[in-house]
């Protein structure tokens, strides 16, 4: 269990939690939700130990282990993939290592030495029974899952790090967080470098996780398919809610409204014993009357009332100037790095006014197709951009082309022309920067705020091709509708990369699936798109995934029991020998002491022969001595 008690932090004098307290218990699956700023992050680091709190304290159990994907990457090695991954348990390397040491010593003993010998198969056992206590077997089926299910390609295992995105890098620190399997997972922003398919796949492996998930995401799909219980955090405290994020938003809309009401009937009574006390102040006979309600009125316990932050960013694109029909014609359309074929022979035409939704793995081309649209990158084939098309271009990585150096105002007004020169503080307070945000340089602002600066830009010129390539990532929910409400009214024409379910959905009229060096489109919009690809692969391919899985830990314990008995079966034998040997050592001994006796009596009878006393005597010892040895040898018999 995690508790949380009292806690109260400040950041650059913005009071983020004034002493508040939550207890999340184990198997638990907890969404943390708020605005850009409200303290979703400070939390996770906070209850990681990275952070130590200004008041009030998080207890985890003692030996708990924390996996924590930080938004900010932290360093990887620059090794190869699979290394990187398999280290995720380094516990499990050093044992398999050491175990593989001892078996090469055992084997290379030149000479019979009984205790250097029990010594390594006593070792070899503790070794042994260590890694099957942390499933070892399993250990490589784990990591190899982990990584096909987060996106990668068995080609990909023995690639640099090094040659790897900064996407795909945060990917490697997610697999290794979850091949670790830690007490509890926080997840900062998780799935703003995955696609839909490593999604869907993340969303099935944390339901199926025993431990606390505690996960600060922006994605309401993911928050409701995941979290049984949201916490939001705003204005410092905190809202617990148990059920999923779409539930906890009506549960909050009805508690603000039912307080609403409540406080109008509060101030209803308040009013009408003020006009009480007011009409009957000065008469003796209602003196009794009116100090009654004045006492009354003193109990009066004041109904507060969540004040709703509707502060969000506002705007809307300029007028689409008017294009050619067919907006992008693509014939015989081709793009390879050296030996990579990234997409080849792509046929298509995208219309005016059409809105179309690029989905897929990540590194299927979509990024690719659209930075050759823009004439960033050549190209081979065909691709024309129709008849007066106007392209502007939100990149992936556009909040990090931006100046670090600039100011926010001046980033706006740098590129301001004509008459939007005198609208440039307009348009920033548009987007929620106050008067004081204005000189902060661009290089001490969140990623939600460059995020934002980045989309103000956009609105400078007029442009009838809108392409958007991931606009969502490091925005808040409400920023996230506002954008996209500013997108359904867009005149023009657009292409949207996104992986965001919900925020795709309402928004596209067609879909261009991109996979295996090609793209299929479906007409309508994600919802079609998402519904015929679970029927068709989806569901289909987690089958498949399933019976492969079923099989191979089939297979997997079929061997594990037959290895375990084989090892259990050779130990078992070498006890046993050992005994034996010690049974028989035991046996000699005895021997040999009864042999010293017997040579003992026989030099007092030779002594009783010699001395020609060897009468009934001496007779009667022979005797006694042959009746003992008959015993004995019938004895060892049995």
């Amino acid at each position: 269990m995690i508790a949380i008690v009292n806690l109260s932090h400040h950041y650059t004098g913005v009071n983020l939690f004034d002493n508040i307290s939550v207890h999340i218990h184990s198997g638990e699956k907890v969404g943390i939700v708020g605005k850009n700023g409200s303290g979703k992050t400070t939390l996770l680091n906070i209850i990681s130990g990275k952070i130590q709190p200004e008041g009030g304290s998080v207890s985890i159990p003692k030996d708990s282990v924390v996996g924590f994907l930080e938004q900010d990457m932290s360093t990887l090695n620059n090794g190869i993939l699979l290394e990187e991954a398999m280290n995720a348990v380094p516990e499990i390397i050093e044992l398999r290592k050491k175990y593989d040491e001892l078996n090469d010593k055992l084997a290379n003993l030149t000479e019979y030495q009984d205790d250097v010998y029990n010594k390594y198969l006593i070792d070899i056992e503790k070794v042994s029974d260590r890694l099957q206590m942390l499933d070892s077997i399993k250990y490589d089926e784990l990591v190899e899952k982990t990584l096909l299910g987060l996106g990668f390609e068995r080609s990909d295992f023995h690639r640099h790090i090094s040659e790897l995105s900064g996407g795909w890098k945060m990917r490697v620190e997610l697999a290794k967080i979850l091949i670790s399997r830690p007490d509890v997972i926080l997840l900062d922003e998780p799935t703003n470098h995955l696609d839909i398919d490593s999604i869907r796949w993340l969303e099935e492996y944390l339901l199926l996780y025993k431990g606390i998930v505690i996960v600060v995401s922006h994605d309401r799909i993911f928050l409701d398919n995941v979290c049984t219980r949201t916490i939001e955090i705003s204005a410092a405290k905190v809202y617990d809610f148990n059920g999923c994020y779409s539930k906890f938003e009506k549960w909050k809309d009805e508690m603000i409204e039912s307080e609403l009401n409540l406080q109008e009937k509060q101030n209803k009574e308040i009013a009408q014993i003020q006009q009480f006390v007011e009409r009957f102040r000065y008469k003796a006979t209602k003196a009794k009357q009116v100090q009654s309600r004045l006492i009354r009125l003193e109990k009066i316990k004041e109904v507060e009332v969540e004040v709703k932050d509707t502060s969000a960013i506002t705007f809307q694109f300029l007028p689409a100037p008017p294009s050619g029909k067919v907006v992008l014609e693509a014939r015989n359309l081709t793009k390879s790095y050296g030996e990579k074929n990234v997409f080849r022979n792509l046929e298509f035409d995208i219309l005016r006014g059409e809105s179309v939704a690029f989905v897929g793995k990540n590194g299927e081309g979509k990024s690719t197709l659209v930075k050759a649209v823009t004439g960033d990158i050549p190209f081979e084939g065909s691709l024309k951009v129709g008849h007066n098309v106007n392209i502007g271009y939100f990149a992936q990585n556009q909040a990090d082309l931006l100046d670090p150096n600039k100011t926010v105002f001046q980033t706006i007004d740098d590129i301001a022309t004509g008459e939007y020169r005198t609208k440039v503080r307009g348009i920033l307070g548009c987007f929620l920067f106050k008067t004081d945000d204005l000189d902060k340089k661009v290089a001490i602002l969140s990623g939600g705020e460059r995020s934002r600066l980045a989309i103000a830009c956009m609105l400078l010129n007029p442009f009838n091709l809108l392409i958007m390539d991931e606009p969502t990532n490091h925005l808040d929910m409400i920023s996230k509708d506002i954008l996209k409400n500013a997108l359904l009214h867009f005149g023009g024409t657009m292409i949207i990369v996104s992986h965001d379910r919900d925020f795709l959905s309402g928004l596209s009229t067609r879909v261009f699936d991109f996979h295996n060096h090609t793209i299929k489109q479906y007409s309508g919009g994600i919802e079609e798109y998402l519904e015929h690809n679970k029927v068709s692969n989806i569901d289909e391919a987690m089958l498949l995934r399933k019976k492969q899985q079923a099989a191979v830990s089939k297979m997997t314990a079929k061997q594990e029991n037959t290895t375990v008995s084989a090892n259990r079966l050779q130990y078992e034998m070498q006890k046993e020998t050992e005994r034996q040997k010690k049974r028989l050592q035991k046996k000699i001994a005895e021997f040999e002491q009864l042999i010293e006796k017997k040579e003992s009596e026989m030099k007092d009878v030779e002594i009783l022969m010699n001395s020609g006393k060897a009468d009934s005597k001496a007779e009667g010892i022979l005797c006694e001595n042959s009746g003992r040895e008959i015993e004995n040898e019938q004895a060892t018999d049995r």
